[in-house]
């Protein structure tokens, strides 16, 4: 978002906090919030070989919160079967395990290692548009037959620098009284999101090929990334498909299929008019995946 927008007493404050955020992450004095136990236990099992659902259910079942969340999922109707799901095992079956480990991963973040007060709506639809993100993503990879779970990982986890920048600012001994701006905070999004989100994945250490998408699923990034599960590329094409899902994106329909990444992906317009088609369905997985 261009700073021109922003007053001028505004554009003092943001500087102010400019400092701030580039002096704590240039020192790594962060203190992020640590991973949930049963959160970060799940992505760890997530890409264990040995892994299956048992094990991942009786995880899970240590956060009764949390297990109810997974079970309410897999019983919507964007998920639910004709007989409905009564265990956290049917559920892993149904979903997938890399799939309910992101949904576990992100109902635990949502519920209480990123809240934010005076952000509440603002974070919400950060989770929103990270979900969306996840699921085109998993759309796009089924299309080129890449790792669809690998894929929903990257995209709901691309924007993590976002809400952890929320969290720093939170901590500045200089903000003001009341919350600062949007306009501001989604300023300095755009300067320090890819390296907050970076910083954190580490921390986390969540999987390579989620932290390699935080750090080059950008347009003109996207390249870096040599990860052969192409998470940044994928990630990329996912980010403007939920942009434009939402209302929230510069391009629509027609502008998209100029984008670079459509053709690195070798995506012809049907392709890009069927990842269309499903904005209706993945929107309303979207809303059943908020808590």
């Amino acid at each position: 978002m261009a700073h021109s927008t922003i007053t001028p007493i505004a554009q003092e404050e943001r500087e102010t906090l400019r400092s701030f955020l580039a002096g704590q992450l240039e020192r790594g004095n962060l203190d992020l919030p640590l991973l949930p136990v049963v959160a970060n236990r799940v992505l760890l099992l997530s890409n264990d070989p040995d892994a299956d659902a048992s094990k991942l259910s009786s995880l899970i079942q240590q956060d009764q919160a949390l297990a109810g969340q997974i079970l309410r999922i897999a019983n919507s109707p964007a998920y639910a079967t004709r007989t409905p799901i009564v265990s956290l095992q049917q559920a892993i079956t149904w979903l997938g395990l890399t799939m309910l480990a992101g949904l576990a991963f992100s109902v635990s973040v949502q519920s209480g290692v990123f809240h934010t007060t005076g952000y509440e709506k603002e974070v919400r639809n950060l989770w929103r548009h990270a979900l969306a993100t996840g699921l085109f993503g998993k759309e796009i990879a089924r299309r080129i037959r890449h790792n669809v779970e690998n894929a929903f990982l990257c995209g709901l986890l691309h924007g993590i620098g976002k809400p952890a920048i929320l969290h720093l600012l939170s901590q500045s001994p200089d903000k003001s009284a009341e919350p600062v701006s949007w306009t501001t905070v989604e300023s300095l999004f755009e300067e320090f999101h890819v390296m907050a989100g970076s910083k954190l994945a580490a921390v986390w250490q969540l999987p390579d090929p989620v932290q390699e998408t935080i750090r080059y699923c950008q347009d003109d990034h996207y390249h870096q990334d040599l990860s052969p599960t192409k998470g940044a590329m994928i990630t990329c094409l996912a980010h403007h498909l939920a942009s434009v899902m939402l209302g929230d994106s510069t391009h629509n329909e027609d502008t998209l299929l100029s984008l670079p990444v459509v053709q690195d992906l070798n995506f012809y317009p049907e392709d890009m008019a069927a990842l269309l088609e499903l904005r209706d369905p993945l929107k309303a997985s979207v809303e059943c995946f908020l808590p």
